[in-house]
């Protein structure tokens, strides 16, 4: 309650998910937990700023995975709207939207240690920074010390990135144990990163 009104709190996990893994979801878990939130967004990118020239997996198989790897949490969801838009996928210009679209709605974007760091080259900060409040997951060996205001929260370190899974896949290993069984199914029907 914020003045007698309800304010539903939603955090958001951004990223390109090629592919979700099983570290996105223990993170989001935790968080979800610890800062007592209503619901985790899962928030795919379209293009992301620093990732234009990569080789990305085609957005809807991108989305297809995230919605496998969250269907079994009920307090987990996937958000598409930057999927919907053209160029590069700023996170200002998407939180300006979803609060327009969810007035009701407190955001908190999850963000990992590592990335604390390059927040002051964010584009917008100063005005994200009216939106959003930044959570900060801790890891060993990255502080969380940055010039804006940051709430910490503390996860289990689980050391999976999306590029091991995808060198592993590529090596003609298995992704079990890594991704959920759904986006396991959708890597091997699609011969993804062979």
């Amino acid at each position: 309650m914020l003045g007698g009104i309800y304010v539903k709190k939603v955090g958001i996990i951004g990223g390109t998910f090629d592919p979700p893994h099983l570290g996105h979801l223990l993170i989001a878990n935790d968080v979800r937990e610890q800062l007592n939130l209503n619901e985790v967004w899962f928030m795919p990118n379209h293009i992301p700023p620093h990732k234009q020239n990569d080789t990305i997996t085609p957005t809807e198989v991108r989305k297809a995975m995230l919605v496998a790897a969250v269907e079994s949490n009920p307090y987990f969801r996937v958000e598409s709207i930057e999927l919907l838009r053209e160029g590069p996928s700023y996170t200002y210009d998407t939180m300006v939207l979803l609060k327009k679209n969810h007035q009701d709605t407190h955001f908190y974007f999850i963000i990992g240690a590592d990335m604390v760091e390059y927040l002051p080259k964010w584009f917008n900060i100063e005005k994200l920074l009216e939106l959003v409040t930044f959570v900060g997951v801790k890891r060993p060996g990255y502080p969380v010390q940055s010039p804006y205001k940051i709430t910490e929260v503390e996860a289990p370190e689980m050391d999976i990135s999306s590029t091991m899974i995808r060198n592993r896949v590529k090596e003609g290993r298995s992704s079990l144990y890594l991704v959920p069984e759904g986006v396991k199914q959708i890597i091997e029907e699609k011969n993804l990163y062979g």
